[in-house]
């Protein structure tokens, strides 16, 4: 599913919307999401398409809104923009502050920075949740991915095994526990292995605040419950696994 129709399917109405008033929305989401200073009547058809609807005829619209009084659109070189009244319009309606876009931005980027491609294209799914307002899935996701990576950091170095098994044995020593492959992290519960690799110096202090804060995090969206999970936690959620444990324990 491509970003436009991830846009258009998370607004129920806008199939609804008039041909002028989805044609400017998709023109804000070029703006503010997609960053790109000005738009023409090929990439404004392409956005229809993607969004599966039959585009208008973009050689009598853009002209049409451009002279308008007030004018919707501004002819620039190379393309047409939104005008300004109407970008501050729709940037309100859409949510598309210069934060929020820069966060939308910032997440849509994060992929690509990944080199793991399964753990690309998990990252990838979690951000479709996250497009969609499926929060609580995103959260679930994010965590999964993250503590996979860790795990598998962990026993991808037999230095850092002994390391670990040498935690083991100083943290839950009633456990009599030594382990030597991924699927024996099973035998230890999710905030085990990261208190077990803390004790073994494998994670610093401040790494292993972040995954016990998320942890938590991942508990309380995973059980049902009344407690409303926001875009900013799960925007938060990618961005500080990603960063601070998936690419940092690369």
């Amino acid at each position: 599913m491509s970003l436009i129709a991830d846009f258009v399917g998370s607004s129920p109405s806008f199939y609804r919307k008039t041909a002028v008033d989805q044609l400017l929305a998709l023109a804000w989401f070029v703006e503010a999401r997609q960053q790109r200073a000005c738009f023409d009547g090929a990439s404004m058809r392409q956005c229809f398409k993607e969004a599966g609807i039959d585009p208008p005829d973009m050689s009598v619209y853009l002209p049409r809104l451009a002279a308008k009084k007030p004018p919707q659109l501004v002819k620039e070189k190379g393309g047409y923009r939104l005008a300004g009244a109407v970008r501050r319009l729709l940037d309100t309606r859409l949510g598309g502050d210069p934060t929020v876009a820069a966060v939308a931005k910032a997440l849509t980027d994060l992929p690509a920075q990944v080199p793991d491609l399964s753990e690309r294209e998990f990252l990838t799914e979690a951000l479709n949740c996250n497009r969609v307002r499926a929060f609580r899935a995103t959260i679930i996701m994010t965590w999964n991915l993250a503590f996979d990576h860790l795990v598998r950091w962990v026993f991808s170095d037999p230095n850092r095994v002994q390391s670990f098994n040498a935690g083991i044995a100083s943290k839950y020593p009633k456990k009599n526990l030594v382990v030597a492959k991924h699927e024996d992290a099973d035998a230890l519960k999710e905030s085990e292995f990261i208190e077990t690799a803390r004790t073994a110096n494998l994670l610093d202090k401040n790494t292993t605040q972040i995954l016990k804060d998320k942890l938590g995090r991942r508990n309380m969206a995973a059980h049902p419950s009344r407690v409303t999970i926001t875009q900013h936690q799960a925007d938060d959620m990618i961005t500080d696994l990603v960063a601070n444990v998936i690419l940092k324990l690369g």
